[in-house]
This record gives C-alpha cells, sequence and structure tokens, in this order.
C-alpha cells in the first residue's frame, strides 16, 4: 500500500493526477490501511470506514491463525500506537449498527487522534451495519460521499 501511494504520487502527472491532492480511502482492514498511509508525506487526508486500529484483539483472537501476529507485529502495526506527524486530517467512520468492537476502536482511535491535536473527526452513520455502510460511499447524497466532499473541500 505504501508502495502504490508513493508510486502514485511520483507518476502523478504522468497519468492526469495531481500528486499534491492525494487522499486515501478504506473499508475494514483498508480503513487500517487509510490509517497507516497517513505517515506518508504525500497523502493529504482521508476517511477510515470500519477500520481496525488496534490489532492486539486480533491477536488474541481466533483470526490470528490465519493472520499469525506476534506481539511486536500487533503493536507496530496498530495505528492508534503510532500517531503520524504532520498533521493530516483524518475522518473515522463507522455504522451505528456496526459491529461493538468496531466501534469502540473507532472512537478510541479517533479521541487519541483528538488528544494529539491532530484534525478530524469521527462520525457514527445511523441504521449502517458494517456493509452497508458502504452503501453510503456509492450513493452521491450518501453520508460517506459527504464526508468525502467535506475532507477533500474544507
Amino acid at each position: 500500500m505504501r508502495a502504490g501511494v508513493t508510486w502514485l504520487a511520483a507518476n502523478a502527472k504522468r497519468h492526469g493526477v495531481d500528486g499534491e491532492q492525494i487522499y486515501v480511502s478504506g473499508w475494514s482492514a483498508g480503513g487500517h490501511l487509510t490509517a497507516m498511509a497517513l505517515s506518508l508525506p504525500c497523502v493529504r487526508g482521508g476517511l477510515a470506514i470500519s477500520g481496525i486500529f488496534d490489532l492486539e484483539p486480533i491477536r488474541l483472537s481466533y483470526l490470528n491463525e490465519k493472520l499469525g501476529l506476534d506481539e511486536a507485529e500487533a503493536q507496530r502495526n496498530s495505528p492508534v500506537l503510532h500517531l503520524e506527524e504532520g498533521g493530516r486530517r483524518l475522518i473515522v467512520a463507522y455504522g451505528g449498527d456496526e459491529l461493538p468492537e468496531l466501534q469502540r476502536q473507532s472512537e478510541e482511535y479517533a479521541a487519541a487522534r483528538a488528544g494529539a491535536g491532530l484534525p478530524g473527526r469521527v462520525v457514527r452513520v445511523p441504521g449502517c451495519d458494517h456493509f452497508s455502510i458502504m452503501e453510503e460511499l456509492a450513493k452521491p447524497s450518501g453520508a460517506l460521499m459527504q464526508l468525502v466532499r467535506e475532507l477533500v473541500w474544507a
């Protein structure tokens, strides 16, 4: 992900993209990658949707049978433990009917960022679960599409 975004910034003009205006977004594990991408100098901001920001609960769950994370990897790859410098704006969004753990992680990550003076906010999207929230990005008038507009044109 880091290599891809860095490549895009370096080759932006060749592809009709403004390398100074790169915003990232992702859902679920992509929300985690969005948070991790904020450390890249070429990224201006992001929208993290229903993300995982602390990998320790995953390391301690059945999911780790497939992932095989050790404690050091979970810590190294948990955005909540490594808040980026540079003050890139991040909007953290999650569904009001989302799994409690993802709601908790979204709220705690946004609070950690706010406590560190980083710009952004957290948005709870009522009536959406982990899957239906993506419909709010697909609709031109959807809640997530409005957040994209706010992020890019604020």
